[in-house]
């Protein structure tokens, strides 16, 4: 076998084994209620999440488990202990909860429609058992950054996000919201699912403002985790 085929078939092979391994966080109560919700392993602890299923923000999409597997496994590296962190696009809420219980102080953010099972989420899963009691909080990409998150008092050491990047109109938003929260030192961990070809011209542009490394990459998923920090526009 040719080493390229080699190296190829091994990669495969990696890639399928920790997407196995992430997969199988997830698993399905046996306990049956009269609400919907899913069962999730991480950080030593059992996380209960309600979905619904009639909109897209409040499903937890491949992305999340990729971000939260992420988090734990690199605990060491990327510490969140007492770290600010927020979370843009929020959803359900999984990855806020894997964040607080790893020590940091969260604000969880998305539309005003899924606050309510966002908070409910979160509340279920953080109660006595995080060191920080995260925050719920409204953001609309673009809307009212200054007067909502004012850059003289919101200071973040990380941004996360998964699955923000898809088919619709608010990418430009999107991005002005990533250079709104981000300050030279903030880190941005960022899972997305490639769909179309909308994401990779994001990219682009998200790399016109930030410094931007790709951490991971599972291709049976077709999702990439990436790092990024801003660039320092006075040496641009």
């Amino acid at each position: 076998m040719e080493p390229e085929v080699q190296e190829e078939a091994r990669e495969d092979h990696d890639d399928k084994q920790v997407v196995s391994e992430i997969m199988a966080r997830c698993f399905i109560p046996t306990l049956v209620t009269s609400i919907s919700w899913e069962a999730f392993r991480f950080v030593g602890h059992e996380i209960r999440i309600t979905e619904a299923m009639d909109c897209y923000g409040a499903v937890v999409w491949p992305s999340a488990l990729v971000l939260c597997y992420f988090l734990e496994t690199n605990a060491k590296q990327y510490n969140m202990v007492d770290k600010n962190v927020i979370e843009i696009g929020a959803g359900t809420g999984l990855v806020s909860i894997v964040a607080s219980l790893l020590g940091a102080r969260v604000t969880a953010t998305d539309l005003p429609e899924l606050l309510g099972n966002l908070q409910y989420n979160i509340s279920c899963n953080t109660k006595m058992k995080c060191k920080h009691l995260p925050q719920v909080k409204e953001l609309s990409w673009g809307v009212a950054l200054d007067r909502n998150f004012p850059r003289a008092s919101s200071s973040f050491d990380y941004v996360l996000a998964a699955d923000v990047v898809y088919a619709h109109p608010f990418l430009e938003d999107l991005l002005l919201t990533f250079d709104h929260l981000c300050k030279e030192t903030t880190i941005v961990l960022w899972a997305m699912k490639f769909r179309l070809e909308k994401e990779n011209k994001f990219v682009d542009r998200f790399k016109e403002l930030f410094d931007l490394e790709e951490v991971s990459s599972f291709p049976s998923l077709n999702i990439k985790l990436y790092k990024a920090v801003k660039k320092n526009r006075r040496n641009a």
